[in-house]
């Protein structure tokens, strides 16, 4: 049992609150430099008292962009939860079906397919993205939403934990749904599925977080600025050369960018953290 040390308290609790700051106050900086102007930005020292100007600088980005973009921001935003949203739905629904066939079919080779699945997670993303990207280009679909997310939609890992979850089932439950004469995919959406919802939400999370923070594919598969991504479009306000850059602008940018996926983990906290204990019993 380790000793409970006023000491080591007080030190555990102050690490903690250097770390809690070490975080914060970068965010805090460009929260506050999306309430300011341009020229109070350029101030030295930069002011830590938040301005007047942050719905003008929202207002300015959602309508017009900034900088290298003058494609609407709420347009990128909208790209960008599109590509999320369907990567996630994407992934999951690929990733149980693939896990509930390689855990209750026999079939040959069976465990081979698993393998062959799980090494790809072996393979870094830059072996895989360039000929991802000239499969993409001979389908004719680069420059479209199925370009951008098709290719995210398999994932080894969310098969993977499906598969382990799946193990954990006791036989029983496959047993009496065929007395019952239940069919296999009654058995998967009347049973297993609302046996999954934890492990569902969990993944919803993290998938949604993946697909919309991507910033290389859609750079290399988008080149209509119509169809941009909010995450690779905050990197286009930023201004090349000589040029002035708005950087209260773009700090207003990375706080609507921020948005989504704080409501999703705010609004599935609860599941998310109960599909994480669960993924690990």
């Amino acid at each position: 049992m380790i000793e409970n040390r006023r000491g080591l308290d007080i030190f555990s609790h102050l690490m903690l609150a250097v770390g809690i700051a070490a975080v914060l106050f970068p965010l805090y900086v460009a929260i506050v430099a999306a309430t300011l102007d341009n020229q109070q930005v350029f101030q030295a020292p930069m002011t830590l008292i938040p301005g007047t100007h942050l719905w003008e600088n929202l207002h300015n980005i959602w309508q017009h962009g900034t900088g290298n973009s003058t494609t609407p921001f709420g347009l990128m935003l909208f790209n960008s939860f599109v590509m999320a949203l369907a990567i996630t739905l994407g992934k999951i629904s690929v990733s149980i079906l693939s896990a509930y066939a390689i855990v209750y079919f026999r079939f040959p080779l069976r465990s081979l397919f698993f393998w062959m699945i799980f090494l790809t997670l072996m393979l870094p993303v830059e072996v895989r993205i360039f000929p991802t990207v000239e499969v993409i280009a001979r389908l004719n679909m680069m420059d479209s939403y199925s370009g951008l997310t098709l290719p995210l939609m398999a994932s080894a890992t969310a098969t993977f934990l499906f598969r382990q979850f799946f193990m954990t089932l006791p036989d029983e439950l496959l047993e009496a749904a065929r007395i019952d004469g239940a069919s296999p995919m009654r058995f998967f959406f009347d049973i297993v599925l609302p046996l999954s919802k934890t492990n569902l939400a969990a993944l919803f999370v993290i998938t949604f977080i993946y697909g919309w923070n991507q910033y290389l594919w859609p750079l290399l598969i988008i080149s209509d600025t119509d169809l941009g991504t909010a995450v690779a479009g905050i990197k286009s306000m930023i201004a090349s050369g000589d040029g002035a850059t708005q950087w209260n602008q773009v700090m207003a940018a990375m706080l609507l960018t921020m948005l989504p996926p704080l409501l999703v983990v705010l609004l599935m906290q609860r599941w998310f953290v109960r599909g994480l204990v669960d993924s690990e019993k």
